[in-house]
């Protein structure tokens, strides 16, 4: 499979034959302060062993021009031996030297070495993102995982900026308008987790310090920077205090120091992700540097993401998979660390288990129930399936299945399994044998049943509890059914409640228990009272979806606010979400609970899930002659918890983005209006710059902004932000025109960077002007092939994933979206993918609205 598209028979082909002794890059950035510049210089020398001399290979490297290859010290000619993506070797001899010389591009799609000019002070700045084969963007490479090698960079930069890299800077050295800046050589990693972060960011400084098992100190520099215009707004200080605690926390769980010298976490902007693990270098979307209030999920968020990245430097970095196959075995246990570690390293965030319940496994169930579901060990053929597989299977049922597996093991045969897999195969590669040898010799307990049956398959089981009652109310017999294939072995909680005596929800009884099979019974509950709620997979233990038996629905419906414990409440939640979407509680009955119970929810993070979820059943699931009924009781709901609300707090301020999200009618868009002119107050409630841009799109989705009004607010906030934020307000607004130009601007052109594709795209999109989009559900299957084609792969899945008419929910724009797929067999796979999910995910939402009819 010649071209961008490696594949991993090749992988492995290359893998076989080669070794890689170490890398030297030198980048030439000094050019990136000129806008009409469009390349840097990139030098890479490669010293590397074949075990086939005479043979042939390739290096990766995907630039617009190469002035020179040399291989063991013969010039070849570039022309002869490079494609634009490859660069052909023949002719190797035992042990190699390969030089390239190569004319790489700045990138605006945050794909390689991405160059950002902040607008409100001019300044450049340049940092790279590479996952999972981007760094040949950059410099010439073999970009496949397995090959790791020592790295050590060099990059000649401007005078006045700063340059980050994974190891620590050994020699600057002034050269006039430019300096150049000398690494020290990194350990053996990975292609993909190098990283170079240049410009004239603001730094803070700290240091971690650990003393270690034989009485040595563990020295561990600190740093966090952030662009100077966001300098005002970067709480480091916290930021350092979940980094000590994290550290900590991992060196104590996993008996491995750190290995990777300096620990820098660089915020950076028009991100793509939310964070990359580059070891000593990791880089996040500044996004996460808050320069207006948020509420205190944000902050666990973050906190959550800190935690991630530093799992990965084990997970991942230091042993790291062979090939993307076993992408879990660094993003399942990072995901799970993340909320593991927020309770176990002792931080302020003590929900991380609702949060997770609540929301991260929403996005695996999600993705579990699309047809194209995969295991957690997937079959990766080649790197646009990669790509594409960094997705709530990957991630949040990865995570979830482990902390089943903590569940079935124990913590400590869990902790002491993945410090043997550290020692054993540090800075090597391994599949998902290597790990299993590990928890097996730790555990006792065989793991090749309970890995084909949670790993190697798809789907999402359901449980249901079974019960039989006697005339006086008796339990006679309890069961546990479980449907869908197959029947994995499952831990599990059943909780039962009770109204006690203020009418609160609370458990009185909870058993713990193996589920297998088709039906479990459980004995013990045999001869309890019939409570008024069975709830299964009490406290989250397991991956599944609950249904509940009529009784207990019944008492949600009348009561589901009123479970005092939040991770209960939650696991309630997320049950009625899940029968909404499998169209077995009807959309509006949905919406009531929110209208009901929502106000009363403790929980910030689960709260604004909520938010999030009513108005994908009102916009998606509710039937269209709902829709305006759905509207009005969401913004009355949201309008009247915004003035309950504690004045200053979270609550408030989540119920006022709400009220945003939502305003329906005069009485709310005339406060809407007022809140931005200041002619109406809700005590305590700050409109700060993000509040006031949530506001505006509010406004001109109604077609009550003009532009004028909005450029004005431009003016107010100059910043790469406010720039977005007006983009996306420009294309919201209900004209021809202003959809029109907004197509025309992602579609016809590859001008915008990545930032701007994604507003575009967000203010295109509007679910209340169904009528304006409907014309382009035409085009959009016309162009997509074309669009997969021309764009780099991280723009095109926006554009395809964007743009789909999904909002336009009949069954024309089904009957559109199979006949695509019906015709264009051959299209790339990846990009089949996209469309099958959209279309899934129509298909989902007309099943929803005819339920929400009955």
């Amino acid at each position: 499979m010649p071209g961008k598209n490696l594949s991993r028979e090749e992988a492995q082909q290359r893998a076989a034959i080669l070794s890689v002794d170490g890398y030297r890059v030198h980048l030439d950035v000094t050019s990136a302060v000129d806008p009409a510049a469009v390349t840097f210089r990139s030098t890479t020398t490669i010293t590397f062993r074949s075990s086939e001399p005479g043979g042939s290979t390739f290096a990766d490297l995907l630039a617009p021009a190469v002035r020179a290859v040399t291989l063991n010290g013969a010039a070849l000619d570039p022309a002869a031996v490079f494609d634009g993506t490859r660069v052909a070797l023949d002719g190797l001899a035992a042990e190699n030297v390969l030089v390239v010389e190569a004319d790489c591009a700045y990138s605006r799609t945050g794909e390689g070495l991405h160059r950002f000019v902040d607008p409100v002070d001019g300044e450049t700045y340049l940092y790279t993102h590479y996952e999972p084969a981007d760094a040949r963007r950059v410099f010439a490479n073999f970009e496949q995982p397995d090959l790791k090698a020592p790295f050590t960079f060099s990059v000649t930069a401007p005078a006045a900026w700063d340059v980050y890299a994974n190891a620590v800077h050994t020699e600057v050295t002034d050269e006039g308008a430019a300096r150049t800046w000398q690494f020290a050589p990194t350990r053996p990693i990975s292609t993909y987790l190098t990283a170079v972060v240049a410009g004239p960011y603001h730094v803070e400084r700290d240091h971690y310090s650990r003393e270690s098992k034989d009485g040595s100190t563990l020295e561990i520099p600190l740093a966090a920077t952030c662009r100077k215009s966001l300098a005002k707004y970067f709480d480091a200080d916290e930021i350092f205090t979940v980094t000590k605690q994290g550290l900590d926390f991992f060196h104590t769980e996993f008996d491995y120091p750190y290995p990777f010298g300096k620990y820098d976490q660089c915020f950076v902007p028009e991100y793509n992700i939310g964070a990359m693990e580059n070891p000593g270098c990791v880089t996040f979307r500044e996004e996460f540097v808050y320069r207006s209030k948020v509420t205190e999920a944000a902050y666990e968020s973050r906190a959550n993401v800190i935690l991630h990245e530093m799992a990965h430097m084990w997970f991942g970095d230091l042993v790291t998979m062979k090939w993307w196959d076993d992408l879990w075995l660094k993003e399942s246990f990072a995901d799970f660390m993340g909320s593991y570690g927020l309770i176990g390293a002792g931080t302020k965030y003590t929900a991380a288990w609702t949060t997770f319940a609540n929301r991260r496994k929403a996005w695996a169930y999600r993705q579990d129930q699309l047809p194209t579901t995969h295991p957690i060990t997937a079959d990766i053929r080649d790197l646009e399936d990669a790509k594409l597989n960094f997705d709530g299977i990957t991630y949040a049922k990865g995570a979830s299945v482990l902390k089943q597996l903590v569940a079935y093991v124990g913590p400590e045969a869990f902790f002491e399994g993945a410090r043997q897999y550290f020692k054993r195969h540090a800075f090597g590669n391994t599949v998902l044998d290597d790990l299993l040898v590990a928890l097996e010799e730790t555990s006792g307990r065989d793991l090749r049943s309970w890995a084909a049956a949670w790993l190697q398959t798809s789907g999402v089981n359901v449980l249901t509890p079974q019960l039989t009652v006697d005339a006086e109310g008796r339990i006679t017999e309890f069961a546990v059914l479980q449907d869908g294939e197959p029947a994995r072995p499952h831990r599990v909680a059943i909780g039962f409640y009770e109204r006690d005596t203020d009418g609160a929800l609370v458990r009185t009884e909870r058993v713990e228990l193996d589920v297998a099979g088709a039906r479990t019974v459980v004995a013990e509950l045999a001869g309890k009272a019939r409570p008024a709620l069975v709830l299964l997979n009490d406290d989250d233990l397991t991956y599944c979806k609950v249904r509940f038996d009529d009784r207990s629905l019944a008492t949600l419906r009348e009561a589901l606010g009123e479970i005092t414990e939040p991770l209960s409440r939650a696991i309630a939640w997320s049950a009625v979400w899940n029968l909404t979407r499998d169209g077995l509680v009807p959309a509006r009955d949905y919406l009531d609970l929110v209208d009901r119970f929502a106000g009363s929810e403790s929980d910030i993070g689960v709260l604004q899930s909520l938010h999030q979820q009513s108005r994908t059943a009102l916009d998606l699931y509710a039937a269209p002659e709902h829709r305006a009924e759905g509207g009005r009781l969401l913004a009355a709901c949201a309008l009247r918890e915004l003035r309950a609300a504690e004045p200053g707090s979270d609550h408030q301020l989540a119920w006022a983005r709400f009220l945003a999200d939502t305003a329906d009618g005069a009485e709310h868009l005339q406060l809407v209006e007022g809140l931005l002119a200041g002619s109406a107050r809700i005590d305590g409630l700050t409109v700060d710059q993000e509040l006031r841009w949530s506001l505006w799109l509010t406004l001109a989705a109604a077609g009550r902004a003009t532009a004028e009004q909005l450029n004005g607010e431009l003016e107010l906030d100059n910043t790469a932000s406010g720039r977005q934020h007006l983009t996306e307000s420009l294309a919201a607004l209900p004209t021809e025109a202003a959809k029109a130009a907004a197509w025309a601007a992602v579609i016809d052109s590859d001008q915008l960077p990545n930032a701007l594709v994604e507003a575009q795209i967000a203010g295109f999109a509007q679910a209340g002007q169904r009528q304006l989009t409907a014309p382009y559900a035409g085009p959009y299957f016309e162009v997509i092939e074309q669009v997969w084609a021309q764009r780099s792969i991280e723009i095109a899945m926006r554009i395809v994933g964007g743009f789909f008419p999904r909002f336009q929910t009949d069954e024309a724009t089904l009957a559109a979206a199979d006949g695509w797929l019906a015709g264009h067999p051959e299209a790339a796979p990846a990009l089949r993918r996209l469309v099958l999910e959209c279309r899934d995910d129509l298909a989902r939402a007309l099943r929803a609205q005819a339920a929400d009819r009955g």
